[in-house]
């Protein structure tokens, strides 16, 4: 699996841009950035969109992305994907003919740029050659992370989440995890408020996972305290353990 870091960032400002994490040039797990990075091109390229939760930071690239393949006159469906609860979320506060057009019947209901496809927790789902598992995580709106399995590879992404328990399981032994530190050890308490994590927070949660990941990058700092995150995280002293940065890119 080729990973590019598309945005890793908890908050935006210049050069820190909201989450969004592309596999092999087509499969993106949430949405926060696209096109102010890839190219038309390399937006045509996206089928999938697998959304952890619907906060406007995850999900906001999505109506441009739409508006531009409906610009282009390409005859493009871009599946997204997530639980019901974040479908309908979207449904009803974005893609609501108000704030965005319903681009699930443009430019028509059988032949639309987006199609909503809800999934179902702790089920395993084929997406053209990626085995996909979602599983719940502990944040302030109903969110999943996600398991992607593909050429013998296995990476799993948090998502936002608090500290919690069932997505640890998925994690022994996996090639990759890319999991959220939001803020410094300082700000534990707004952590616990918001259901974020800090550095000390997070190793207690990797102290619930049987075999550590080979590597484990972090993601979602908040950009005003993004050096100070970074020391703590090198502070763990955990092999394999970096902080991310927008534009990197790695295989897995």
């Amino acid at each position: 699996m080729k990973l590019r870091v598309l945005g890793c960032a908890g908050a935006e400002l210049p050069d820190f841009r909201p989450p969004a994490f592309l596999l092999d040039d087509q499969l993106l797990l949430d949405a926060g950035t696209i096109g102010s990075v890839l190219t038309e091109e390399e937006q045509w390229n996206i089928h999938t969109i697998f959304i952890t939760h619907s906060h406007l930071d995850h999900i906001r690239s999505i109506p441009a992305l739409a508006d531009n393949i409906i610009i282009r006159n390409q005859s493009h469906t871009v599946s997204v994907r997530s639980t019901a609860e974040v479908i309908a979320a979207m449904q009803n506060h974005l893609f609501n003919g108000t704030i965005w057009p319903d681009f699930t019947k443009i430019p028509s209901s059988d032949n639309p740029v987006l199609e909503f496809t809800p999934i179902i927790p702790y089920q395993g789902y084929t997406v053209k050659g990626y085995g996909v598992t979602a599983i719940p995580v502990n944040h302030t709106v109903p969110t999943v992370g996600y398991m992607v399995k593909s050429g013998g590879k296995t990476l799993v992404y948090t998502g936002d989440t608090g500290p919690t328990e069932e997505i640890w399981g998925y994690c022994s032994g996996a090639e990759a995890l890319i999991v959220e530190v939001s803020f410094p050890n300082s700000m534990e308490e707004l952590a616990l408020l918001t259901k974020h994590l800090t550095s000390s927070m997070l190793i207690k949660e990797l102290a619930k996972i049987d075999v550590l990941p080979q590597r484990i990058f972090i993601t979602h700092p908040k950009p005003q305290y993004y050096d100070l995150i970074h020391k703590e995280v090198e502070a763990l002293s955990i092999a394999g353990v970096e902080l991310l940065r927008d534009g990197l890119m790695y295989e897995i």
